[in-house]
């Protein structure tokens, strides 16, 4: 159902333009890539950077908590529409803007419990280990 003001402007030929993310002008706060990151942890709820599973997965990976960004499903959609650093999504599925390498993960309280999903996760990062860790 059109409203007569979209009516009227569709027969004078003006286009009317969508805001692909509305919520950046609802008083949300912009999200900004850092320099120097490296890794992109995207959860429903962002986790602690220290938290040891966490921690752990960093130290693997051999990145600071510096290098890495934690975020929302909503933060992400705030930047820009392809990042070339990794990305992992902790229990998210669907889209995602990470042109380089992204993980995969059950949520935060099955990986830490369940060994089967450790290992999924660290098979993850062994068939990605030539983007992912650093070599000499």
């Amino acid at each position: 159902m059109t409203s007569r003001r979209d009516w009227l402007l569709q027969q004078m030929g003006i286009t009317q333009y969508q805001l692909r993310r509305p919520r950046a002008l609802q008083g949300e706060i912009a999200v900004r890539l850092t320099p120097g990151t490296k890794l992109i942890i995207v959860a429903d709820i962002a986790p602690g950077l220290h938290e040891p599973l966490v921690r752990d997965v960093l130290h693997a990976l051999g990145l600071q908590p510096a290098q890495v960004m934690a975020l929302t499903p909503d933060q992400l959609q705030m930047l820009p529409e392809s990042l070339d650093c990794a990305g992992w999504l902790i229990g998210i599925d669907g889209p995602h803007p990470f042109s380089a390498v992204a993980l995969h993960s059950a949520s935060l309280n099955e990986l830490s419990s369940s060994g089967a999903a450790k290992r999924a996760l660290w098979q993850q990062m062994c068939n990605h280990d030539s983007d992912l860790f650093p070599h000499p």
